[in-house]
């Protein structure tokens, strides 16, 4: 079992041993376990129980656990929880908003065993009059529901991608032809997939039904001759508004699809922008800029460290970053507000800066850049006083409480932090978890406007599970003139990588080199920050 895996073992142990009451104690230790375990990159595999127990946060009694796990690919005690809870009360706990203890009363004091009897209960207004929930609750738990179940067969762009290339290289291998590819929503690098496509050009019957779907995702193959691959892939490729555009009939005798666009005098559009929108448009007046690509990306902004609640040191980060060949490195732990992050008290502002000036010694030319993602405060301010916020090269603002706000009071808090003249970024802007949680709604264009009238940044964060801002508003930034900074918000060395992500959807986005903050190079930022302090 991989480290992942066996984190998400431990988390539902945890679960179940609070929906049944447990020790709180043990509750708390092995929820803790699980935690450091899905965050971090300590690779389990091969390690003796007296190995395990040296890890820290691990100790004996989580050792002997993940031993059990590693030998038995089982757990007797997870195993005796969930043969005395109802598969349904299980799900329910993936419902946002109700955590173990809510959905232990729904079931013992309602006898609720699924989320469709939730749903239900929710509907007869049964779950008001419960101690713990009310009106509010109740209605918030129907929307949680019916978010959860319009996502259902719906994956991660990221959780699918490295099985699905895998795919296309076993077909390749396995019917002798390179003419295979992905296709559809997944070669579109859309944020979120409900199935895979394949592409081949075979004269055979096509079986996968070897091939373990590890993934769970739904599959699709699409064969075709060779003769029509090219024009079959075009169309597979595109949404029908794309196709509806551009009047396409197949072409006999194509080699590529940059030669089906010619044919139809439109210069070449990547198929991460055949979603017809504005593309056909700007493709026959050749005004599609180049796109951005990863190789153009020269650094790294919005970081984390175990200052705040990053899994590696300051030192382990920034060497790492540039072991990758960046020029530079944006630390930003999370401002003192953030308690549940370890937030950073001003002290340990001074004493990370002052660790980043030695760092920046040691490892010139490459730079450590002094930054804080502040919470943006209920009332829009940001969370240091003038004194500390004048300290940092740059300041990436972003709001991580009190989620749950009308548009009308999450748009002025956010436009509140941007009159800020202290905010360089605007983070993750609608705070939102692709699948899991929709985001505070904010009227986009009021939010973009005060951005380019501040001259602030807006962030593209390229973790997989946010992608927030959303792609389909990048274009309207960039006629406002408001750059996009492509940030991992890396806990670890390894979320580093998620930069791939960020520039999937700049892409979709229509996102160049040249509008994109950190493509600058290092010295282009350190002039930067400092016009931006007036220095």
């Amino acid at each position: 079992m991989t480290t992942e895996e066996i984190g998400q073992v431990l988390k539902l142990t945890a679960q179940l041993m609070e929906l049944h009451n447990e020790n709180p104690f043990k509750i708390k230790s092995i929820a803790n376990a699980a935690y450091k375990l899905d965050k971090t990159d300590i690779d389990l595999e091969g390690k003796s129980l007296q190995e395990l127990e040296l890890i820290e946060g691990i100790g004996k009694g989580i050792a002997s656990k993940i031993n059990e796990l590693q030998t038995t690919q089982n757990l007797k005690e997870l195993n005796q929880m969930i043969s005395i809870t109802p598969a349904g009360v299980i799900d329910m706990m993936g419902i946002k908003g109700i955590g173990p203890k809510k959905v232990g009363q729904l079931w013992r004091e309602l006898e609720i065993e699924s989320i469709g009897e939730l749903l239900y209960a929710c509907n007869e207004n049964r779950l008001i009059a419960l101690k713990g929930f009310g009106l509010k609750t109740q209605a918030e738990v129907k929307k949680q529901i019916e978010f959860h179940q319009s996502n259902k067969g719906k994956f991660h762009y990221a959780a699918v991608e490295g099985f699905a290339m895998m795919l296309v290289d076993v077909l390749k291998e396995k019917y002798q032809t390179q003419l295979v590819s992905l296709t559809g929503e997944i070669r579109r690098k859309c944020e979120v997939i409900d199935k895979i496509e394949i592409l081949i050009a075979s004269e055979d019957v096509v079986n996968i039904d070897e091939i373990e779907n590890k993934a769970q995702v739904k599959i699709e193959i699409i064969v075709c001759t060779e003769s029509e691959f090219y024009n079959k892939l075009f169309e597979t490729t595109a949404t029908l508004n794309h196709l509806s555009q551009i009047s396409y009939q197949p072409i006999s005798r194509v080699n590529s699809e940059k030669e089906i666009y010619e044919s139809l005098q439109l210069t070449y559009i990547e198929p991460e922008l055949r979603e017809g929108l504005n593309e056909v448009n700007l493709a026959k007046e050749n005004k599609i800029p180049t796109l951005i690509e990863v190789s153009d990306l020269r650094g790294i902004l919005h970081n984390h460290s175990t200052y705040s609640d990053g899994l590696n040191t300051l030192e382990d980060m920034a060497v790492y970053c540039k072991e990758l060949g960046y020029e530079y490195l944006g630390i930003c732990d999370h401002s003192q507000s953030a308690f549940y992050a370890e937030g950073l008290k001003p002290e340990r502002v001074i004493k990370q800066q002052l660790e980043i000036d030695e760092l920046n010694k040691k490892l010139f030319p490459f730079k450590i850049f002094k930054g804080i993602e502040s919470d943006i405060l209920n009332d829009g301010s940001l969370d240091y006083p003038e004194d500390i916020l004048k300290t940092f090269d740059f300041i990436v603002a972003s709001v991580h409480s009190n989620l749950k706000m009308a548009e009308e009071k999450a748009t002025a808090r956010l436009i509140k932090a941007i009159e800020n003249p202290y905010t360089t970024i605007l983070g993750h802007p609608t705070g939102r978890l692709l699948l899991s949680r929709p985001g505070y709604p904010i009227a986009h264009k009021k939010v973009i406007d005060a951005c380019a009238a501040n001259g602030v940044i807006i962030e593209l964060n390229a973790h997989p599970y946010r992608l927030d801002i959303d792609w389909r508003w990048i274009p309207y930034c960039l006629e406002k003139g408001v750059m996009i900074s492509i940030n991992p918000d890396a806990h670890t060395k390894q979320g580093y990588h998620d930069m791939y992500y960020g520039t999937c959807v700049a892409r979709k986005g229509m996102l160049s080199k040249q509008m994109c903050f950190n493509s600058l190079n290092r010295e282009e930022m350190q002039l930067y920050f400092n016009s931006r302090k007036g220095i």
